[in-house]
């Protein structure tokens, strides 16, 4: 059985970090890309970043650029998610998923497996 697995959740202040892993069993994903996205209460999923099946190009969405990074080690089946500067407004599920493609991509309908999530709450 397939499977992603976030962790690393919690609640912290704004300006503290926090780093999200996605743990993947089940099969391998060497040659897909991965992505993270969130959903905030009340809002629509949101685009957070996505890393290339190497892990030599990254993507991110404009709310989080220059705060997140995303990172990936191929051989312990894991992609991360650091996360600086936390906002308020950072609050949300996320989600890892794995794509389709090799390459970076922010739309959702590209990625075919994802994760039960993990709660971020940021307090200000």
């Amino acid at each position: 059985q397939v499977k992603l697995v976030e962790s690393g959740g919690g609640l912290v202040q704004a300006g503290d970090s926090l780093r999200l892993s996605c743990l993947a069993s089940g099969r391998n994903f060497n040659t897909n890309s991965m992505g993270w996205f969130r959903r905030a209460p009340g809002k629509e999923r949101e685009f957070v970043g996505s890393i290339n099946w190497r892990g030599t190009s990254t993507y991110y969405g404009a709310s989080v650029e220059g705060r997140f990074t995303i990172s990936r080690d191929n051989e312990k089946n894991t992609m991360y998610l650091q996360m600086d500067s936390l906002r308020p407004e950072d609050t949300a599920i996320y989600y890892c998923a794995a794509a389709r493609h090799m390459e970076t991509t922010p739309n959702p309908t590209n990625y075919n497996f994802w994760g039960q999530g993990t709660q971020v709450t940021v307090s200000s």
